[in-house]
């Protein structure tokens, strides 16, 4: 099966939601609904280019999304970019849509101008990190939240 992954748009809303709420859950989280509207909302906002999303489709079946924000970065000229949340459907792991979105967000950066993304996930997602293995280099930074 074809994996599509384009731009996130207005009608995506009800997908969008639904792959966001089982992306918040697996990491046992949960926003508002108020949340849910406003990050809608600024990843469609052309007042808000450094933020964005894709969706990944297979059969026109939202499957998968990705979020990802550009910002600065005090060591460098142009801005970086954080993928700050990457979600496939469990029934369709496997297939290349974690790739995709990763390959998609690379290439939307390199477009931008924008060639280091990074991103952050638990240390024993063991699956997650497999992909991730393949596709970034690994740095030994820990992070810290207050």
């Amino acid at each position: 099966m074809a994996i599509t992954i384009r731009p996130l748009q207005a009608s995506d809303k009800p997908d969008w939601q639904y792959l966001w709420h089982d992306y918040l859950k697996f990491y046992d989280s949960a926003v508002t609904e108020d949340i849910y509207d406003i990050t809608f909302e600024r990843l469609l906002s052309p007042q808000r280019a450094n933020q964005s999303a894709f969706l990944a489709l297979i059969e026109n079946r939202a499957v998968g999304l990705v979020h990802y924000i550009y910002h600065p970065h005090n060591w460098k000229r142009e801005n970086v970019c954080y993928l700050q949340d990457l979600y496939a459907v469990p029934e369709c792991r496997g297939q290349g849509i974690g790739r995709a979105l990763i390959e998609a967000v690379y290439k939307a950066a390199d477009a931008n101008g924008t060639p280091a993304v990074y991103w952050l996930t638990q240390d024993f997602n063991q699956t997650a990190r497999q992909l991730y293995d393949r596709v970034a280099t690994l740095t030994p930074f820990i992070k810290y939240t207050r």
